[in-house]
């Protein structure tokens, strides 16, 4: 069976006609138990926070937003703690342009964004698939195995390399559960080239 990834602001007739009779299911920070779950604002706790050994964060969102280093503020370990799935983003209009993701909280090096995407979002949300969410990664299985699935996010995104928009976390999932993960490492480095272990 399918599993799809359609945009929360369809409605719910929209939704039943380009899936007809799927399971839909809301995977946001608005969705319901367990499915919130999977939102990358959720605080599962203990994330392991790349490049950064023995640190961890309470969400992927929290991690994103730590080390991103603006023209007027570098990283900033506050948002590693917060629990409210509220309060995590850093904003361009408060800080200035971004100078791109720090390779750790004391890392020395700068990453562009699509390095970002895959030697920090990917192996946190990974993690969480892995690890807190990996009950929810087999009920998709289970369910996907008899049922076309839907995910709702607010992005529809599937490809990290699309740098011109955001990048749906449940595209991620679906890649997951299908086996098709995306690489972690630029395109020409080798695997964990840059990673240093950090975000096993």
């Amino acid at each position: 069976m399918a599993i799809r990834v359609l945009s929360r602001r369809r409605s719910a007739a929209t939704i039943e006609a380009a899936a007809p009779g799927a399971v839909v299911l809301d995977v946001t920070s608005r969705g319901p138990d367990p499915w919130v779950r999977l939102s990358p604002f959720y605080p599962h706790g203990g994330i392991p926070v790349p490049f950064s050994p023995g640190v961890s964060g309470e969400s992927v969102e929290g991690i994103w937003q730590a080390l991103k280093v603006f023209a007027g503020a570098d990283v900033d370990p506050g948002r590693l703690g917060v629990t409210t799935m509220k309060g995590l983003k850093r904003t361009v209009r408060r800080y200035g342009p971004v100078r791109g993701h720090r390779a750790g909280l004391t890392g020395d090096r700068l990453l562009g964004y699509a390095e970002a995407r895959r030697l920090i979002y990917l192996p946190a949300y990974r993690w969480v698939l892995e690890h807190p969410a990996a009950d929810l990664v087999a009920e998709l299985r289970r369910l996907s195995a008899d049922r076309d699935l839907v995910l709702l996010d607010y992005t529809t995104n599937a490809d990290v390399a699309d740098l011109g928009t955001p990048l749906s976390h449940a595209a991620l999932v679906r890649s997951f559960v299908s086996g098709e993960w995306p690489a972690e490492s630029p395109p020409g480095e080798p695997a964990g080239a840059l990673s240093g272990g950090a975000a096993e």
